[in-house]
């Protein structure tokens, strides 16, 4: 009794044949079709992949499409879906993905907008806290605490932005060719109802936060006159309307109390 042939199903195979069909329905132009597979099926792939990529991207960031003509965005979609290569295969994540290939791989292009990837930037935060997994209700904080005598905790949830354009404003109908003469300063931030809100701030709320950041053990107060030496004020002259600063910022959930006194353990 003859043997049946054998046939090539060895792993190294079958990723080879993975490898080409994928390669295919991610750069159709420049990767021959499986020769296997009836076209007619292929288009149904080639399609479906790109439009899903294509839909995902752009109602993750709505303004920077609508800054380009549907030929010149489907074509850059195009060029992150050929040149990206993904750090993860979480579709959450697929918007960070892009901005990760504008902000370190893509080249400019002649027609992109100067504040392109500030504007990339600014719009995937919003989707970037929303999937950001920490919870407030973890962090130890004293919400009856003296937010100027001793440590306010920031939340984790809150992030201070800045940059060259007010990304806040830009639209089809407002596209500044040049940076104003001073940054735009934002705070984007996460309440404990999930809800994700952003703020201007001016620069010496951007000043504060940043101690909150770098100095997380002073005291509010000590944070105020830091602030105030480096904007050239007398070191306790920010003490007030800071006070009134950081209560606004607890209601708000930016602020989540002050930093519980630690516990000394005691010997047994």
């Amino acid at each position: 009794m003859s043997k049946p042939a054998p046939h090539d199903d060895t792993p190294e195979r079958l990723l080879a044949q993975q490898k080409a069909f994928a390669g295919h329905i991610r750069d159709p132009d420049r990767v021959a079709p499986p020769t296997d597979v009836e076209d007619r099926r292929m288009q149904i792939y080639r399609e479906l992949f790109f439009k899903n990529i294509r839909n995902f991207i752009s109602a993750s960031y709505p303004v920077l499409k609508s800054l380009y003509s549907d030929e010149d965005w489907q074509r850059l979609v195009r060029e992150f879906y050929v040149e990206h290569r993904c750090h993860t295969p979480l579709f959450p994540e697929l918007p960070r993905e892009f901005l990760r290939y504008l902000q370190e791989h893509r080249e400019g292009r002649e027609g992109d907008p100067p504040f392109m990837l500030e504007l990339a930037h600014y719009e995937w935060v919003e989707l970037g806290l929303k999937v950001e997994a920490t919870d407030l209700d973890d962090i130890e904080a004293d919400r009856e605490g003296d937010l100027l005598e001793q440590s306010p905790v920031l939340s984790p949830l809150a992030w201070p932005l800045s940059y060259r354009y007010p990304v806040q404003l830009i639209c089809e109908g407002f596209q500044p060719a040049e940076p104003p003469g001073e940054p735009t300063h934002l705070l984007v931030y996460r309440r404990r109802d999930d809800e994700v809100r952003f703020m201007h701030i001016n620069a010496v709320s951007r000043l504060l936060l940043d101690q909150m950041q770098s100095n997380p053990g002073a005291s509010g107060r000590t944070m105020l006159a830091s602030v105030a030496q480096t904007i050239g004020r007398p070191a306790d002259s920010l003490a007030s309307a800071g006070r009134d600063l950081l209560a606004g910022w607890l209601d708000k959930d930016i602020v989540l109390g002050t930093r519980p006194a630690a516990v000394m353990n005691q010997p047994l």
